[in-house]
């Protein structure tokens, strides 16, 4: 980066106006520190800390009711609320989908494939396909967890399964319809395996789905309580089909989802036949390992739950740090406070506001990308009890990148190389995962040249910049060189941003936290204006 070392000046917004004549100039920032000796000047940005930021694996999550499609009303945000949200102790109205980018539906597999073949999402009148259109149409994307343990819920599995034949644990004889498979069985794999690669043909589009949490197995598809044999017993076999159940589920994951990110509940007992106990899994980070080595992330569903048998606890805690930067961490809540005692955790709760703190405490602890408002009267806890720390996430958590300073030169040859400095920067306490599988470093730092009617007329990508370096408390920087080609003369706006280079370079898919008065042509930053020749 070359140094600042000469005249200072403020460019006006009549200046720019005068020299540039169009709306692009008031994009570009005032202060710039120009350097008169060799024609390079230097802008410097201001971030943006408030402004929610549309990003992917980044902000809040809503839940989907697992049980609208059962429900008397055909309006799920009606139902629940989320139009006209009571926030901030009832002093204002909001709407929740402009505070989460992603709905989350956990809901079981028959409810997806009742009959063989017949997919949700393959009837647009079906209460699912309903439900997920009215996200998306409030800009929403999707994630899912499929469960298919059916103890202490309704029938998760399809009957057709095991009427084919797999093999079933169940656990209340008076509840036929409550059938758990064995997922070693490979009738109940067959079955699965075609479910999930006709699942992937429709949902593992990164423009549509958010993530998908890839296990589903056990009690509530949270990895625990993973019956694998009739009595839920652990046997001499436990541990072979704890390791071969993971490598199964989570390659088939990995091989259908390519372009969606997948994650995976992290706790003590993953995979194992028990729910709770202070003890800790011998193989429970070799288990997560396997996953992570697939690709996946990590999500834990107990966040601000402290009690030592089945809370998120020392373990958990410790375990998620060694990740920190180098996957994504997503938090659920653990505490229903409008079912749970929540009221005996060791923490000394008092107020459904002190259970949001816990949690976001914890979230913060572990540098979390997503926090979670789950459903109904957690929704409405988040807005009504602790709506400042529902800002404050949005404020400080996930990511929030943006350049810091970039140099440029104030006039610009075709066929002569091009020097760009540029610094970035990320004030949220989670990081840009551009350096998991799916993405595969898709993102990076390019410049454009803007015409006066917002036309990109020349695109320069800088493949060594790596969003997912771009940690907390420190700044990056990087030198650029291009050659510009046939760029007709005359006056640009130079600009810089974020793009997807899987989607032909357009400056989509990372918001920059910049205020949206400096955004200009699809979400590129105004720099400057700079002549061509």
């Amino acid at each position: 980066m070359k140094k600042n070392k000469s005249l200072f000046c403020i460019i006006g917004g009549l200046c720019l106006t005068f020299c540039f004549g169009h709306t692009l100039s008031a994009a570009i920032p005032e202060e710039a520190t120009l350097q008169a000796a060799d024609g390079i000047s230097s802008v410097r940005f201001v971030p943006d800390t408030t402004r929610v930021l549309d990003n992917p694996l980044n902000g809040w999550v809503m839940y989907l009711g697992r049980d609208w499609d059962r429900s008397q009303t055909e309006n799920f945000w009606e139902e629940y609320g989320y139009d006209s949200m009571p926030a901030d102790s009832g002093r204002i109205t909001v709407r929740v989908s402009d505070y989460a980018s992603v709905a989350y539906l956990r809901t079981g597999w028959a409810s997806m494939e009742p009959e063989e073949g017949k997919y949700f999402w393959k009837d647009p009148d079906s209460r699912l396909s309903r439900l997920l259109e009215s996200v998306m149409e409030r800009g929403m994307k999707v994630a899912f967890r499929i469960v298919v343990d059916g103890r202490d819920q309704c029938a998760n599995t399809p009957e057709f399964v095991f009427d084919a034949g797999a093999k079933y644990y169940l656990q209340n004889e008076k509840r036929p319809d409550q059938k758990t498979p064995f997922p070693q069985d490979p009738v109940f794999r067959k079955y699965y395996e075609k479910f999930v690669e006709a699942f992937a043909e429709e949902f593992n589009d990164p423009d549509k789905t958010a993530f998908i949490d890839g296990y589903g197995l056990g009690k509530w598809g949270e990895g625990h309580n993973v019956a694998y044999e009739a009595g839920n017993v652990v046997s001499d076999s436990t541990a072979w089909y704890k390791e071969n159940t993971m490598e199964w589920i989570t390659g088939l994951y990995s091989r259908t989802f390519t372009e969606v990110p997948l994650v995976i509940n992290y706790h003590r007992h993953i995979g194992a036949p028990v729910s709770e106990g202070r003890h800790v899994e011998d193989d429970s980070e070799h288990l997560l390992q396997i996953a992570i080595d697939n690709g996946y992330g990590l999500r834990a569903d107990s966040f601000g739950m402290n009690n030592q048998d089945w809370g998120y606890n020392e373990w958990e805690r410790s375990y998620v740090r060694k990740w920190a930067y180098k996957v994504p961490i997503i938090m659920e809540g653990g505490w229903i406070v409008g079912q749970h005692s929540w009221w005996q955790d060791p923490a000394g709760y008092k107020t459904p506001k002190d259970v949001r703190i816990g949690e976001f405490v914890t979230a913060e602890e572990a540098r979390v990308n997503m926090m979670d408002f789950r459903a109904g009267k957690e929704t409405s806890s988040w807005f009504y009890d602790a709506f400042d720390y529902v800002k404050r996430f949005v404020a400080e958590g996930g990511y929030r990148l943006y350049p810091v300073e970039i140099s440029f030169p104030e006039k610009i040859r075709n066929g002569e190389s091009v020097s760009i400095g540029h610094k970035w920067a990320n004030i949220g306490w989670g990081y840009c995962p551009n350096n998991i599988k799916q993405w595969n470093y898709k993102y990076k730092v390019a410049f454009a040249l803007i015409d006066a009617d917002g036309n990109v007329i020349g695109k320069f990508i800088d493949t060594e910049s790596d969003p997912s370096q771009w940690i907390k408390g420190r700044e990056t920087s990087y030198e650029f060189a291009f050659v510009p080609e046939n760029i007709p003369a005359g006056k640009y706006t130079l600009a810089a941003g974020i793009v997807d280079t899987s989607k032909d370079g357009a400056p989509v898919g990372i918001e920059l936290a910049l205020d949206e008065a400096s955004l200009v042509a699809g979400g590129w930053a105004a720099v400057s204006v700079v002549r061509v020749r």
